[in-house]
């Protein structure tokens, strides 16, 4: 099947946004805690006020549970939206402006390495193909295990063992994509507080030179503390990186701010001409 493949006259914005619990249920539905942020109309409204001024091209998405409530955030006259297809509250998703084209490849299934039994499962990798500007770039949308933001990988206690698994799972999706030589980046909540000398990271681009555009920085929505939130940019896509692009949305603070998110949107630009 041929693609078209759009020409932008900018460079291609690429953002990562956490949005913390987006689903359309209520306090009281047993499938979700109670102490979630549970959403007025307003609230979404706001959201799709920092989505417009956002203006991104391509967002990766974490916490969506349904395309309904992504659509009240982004405009589906203007953006296509992809949600992985686990059956959960959590899912990933991206959110891609038109007309920019894409293909969806097999969900990285093998991320959720919870035991058969386990009470929440995991959440899966949302693998999608970008076509712009006569080039491609695989993407890799991921939100890994919580609990081991800095800890040894080695540790047998809190989530370490499993991080260390999705970490395994990855570097052999790193190796894939090096073997096909394609352009990629794998972005989301890695739930790491990534740096060059993190163990985590190396291990990462043992096989592989990577790009952390986060490298050596704070995160100005998290206090201060170094980023959850990653772009890790694969290939030939390391060379597209706009120098200096790297930025991150912040809120206006108000007491209605927790029902934003958590999370602010991170982003960078690409530039493959």
């Amino acid at each position: 099947m041929g693609w078209a493949y759009p020409s932008f006259a900018h460079p291609l914005k690429l953002t990562t946004w956490n949005l913390e619990w987006l689903t359309l249920r209520h306090r009281g539905d047993l499938n979700v805690p109670d102490d979630i942020p549970f959403r007025s109309e307003q609230d979404f409204s706001r959201l799709k006020f920092y989505a417009t001024h956002l203006d991104s091209d391509v967002i990766a998405v974490e916490e969506v549970e349904t395309k309904e409530a992504l659509e009240k955030i982004f405009d589906p006259a203007q953006y296509n939206i992809v949600l992985s297809s686990e059956p959960i509250v959590q899912r990933v998703g991206l959110v891609i402006k038109k007309p920019i084209s894409f293909t969806v490849n097999p969900e990285v299934t093998a991320l959720n390495v919870a035991p058969p039994g386990a009470k929440h499962a995991l959440r899966t990798g949302l693998d999608i193909t970008l076509h712009w500007d006569n080039q491609s770039l695989r993407l890799l949308i991921v939100h890994l295990k919580t609990g081991c933001w800095a800890r040894r990988l080695t540790e047998k206690k809190h989530s370490c063992p499993i991080l260390a698994q999705q970490f395994s799972i990855l570097e052999n999706w790193i190796l894939e994509r090096e073997d096909e030589a394609v352009p990629y980046a794998i972005l989301g909540d890695f739930n790491r507080r990534f740096t060059l000398q993190d163990p985590a990271f190396i291990s990462l681009r043992e096989d592989a030179p990577l790009t952390l555009v986060t490298a050596g920085l704070a995160s100005p929505c998290q206090g201060g503390s170094r980023f959850i939130d990653h772009i890790i940019l694969g290939g030939k896509a390391q060379k597209w990186l706009v120098p200096d692009s790297l930025r991150v949305m912040t809120y206006q603070l108000d007491r209605d701010t927790k029902r934003l998110s958590d999370h602010c949107p991170v982003s960078i630009k690409l530039d493959p001409l």
